[in-house]
């Protein structure tokens, strides 16, 4: 009867033959590289094979760290983008103002008159007043009756002073009349303002007087209130009627009293001492 179980070769035996075997191969190494080098090359496609499922996971979370990484850089570019952009149009804001201060800097006054910017803080909501606040006030040597100019022309005068502000009646008002000079033949009159911005009146002229459309009306300088040489209006309609005794004048003032913002108060040389 045969055993159940074959024997093999002892122990002892595979040991010996072991130890043989690696006696050789470090004997044989350089005799043995060619044969590495075609099992290394054999094996390769094996071994790619078998790398390729991890560099797919490797590759495709790279992916998705990039993609990642690119929507969150261009969200931060977006943002920036608006900062930028709202700064752009404050920047451009500003640089329209600083050239609105420039302008009315450059309005032509007297050398030796003292001057001040002062900004419009609210507008009368009175439609029978045509006043406005402005930011400037008694602190800052303001006084009643004072006159006020924008970068074309008068504006008005103050009328009412407190510490920190004051207000202005502008020349369109009711109540309010400049006497001035035709800048083309010198005639006097007085201009009157009319319940509007942009309408200003010119009564009491008489229907002989030389009065044309077109004619720029300075200040005269009578009355002591306002300085001479600062343009008022220009004439935009003159009307002579039969059996009138005067004419019909109309004129539109040459600041732009509906759409003021910053002012420029002047000191007459009493004041300045």
């Amino acid at each position: 009867m045969k055993p159940f179980f074959l024997r093999g070769l002892s122990p002892q035996y595979r040991l010996a033959m072991a130890v043989l075997f690696s006696l050789g191969l470090i004997i044989f190494n350089n005799q043995l590289a060619p044969v590495r080098t075609a099992l290394a090359t054999l094996v390769s496609p094996i071994q790619y094979m078998a790398a390729l499922p991890s560099m797919a996971i490797d590759s495709m979370t790279s992916n998705l760290a990039t993609r990642s990484q690119l929507l969150e850089r261009n969200r931060q570019l977006q943002q920036n983008q608006v900062l930028v952009s709202e700064r752009l149009q404050r920047m451009e804001h500003l640089e329209q103002e600083n050239q609105r201060l420039r302008t009315l800097l450059d309005a032509p006054t007297s050398s030796d008159s003292r001057r001040m910017v002062a900004e419009v803080m609210a507008v009368d909501q009175d439609p029978f007043k045509h006043l406005v606040l402005i930011d400037k006030g008694a602190l800052h040597g303001v006084y009643q009756g004072q006159p006020v100019l924008d970068n074309n022309g008068i504006v008005g005068q103050v009328v009412e002073v407190s510490q920190a502000n004051a207000r202005v009646l502008l020349i369109s008002d009711l109540t309010h009349a400049i006497p001035v000079r035709n800048a083309r033949n010198d005639v006097r009159a007085v201009v009157h303002g009319s319940g509007h911005t942009g309408e200003l009146e010119v009564p009491h002229i008489a229907m002989n007087i030389d009065v044309q459309v077109g004619d720029l009306l300075n200040s005269s300088g009578l009355g002591g209130r306002f300085p001479e040489g600062y343009p008022v209006a220009r004439i935009t309609d003159v009307q002579r009627q039969e059996g009138q005794t005067f004419a019909l004048i109309k004129a539109e003032p040459i600041a732009h009293l509906d759409r003021i913002r910053y002012l420029l108060l002047l000191w007459n040389d009493e004041e300045s001492r």
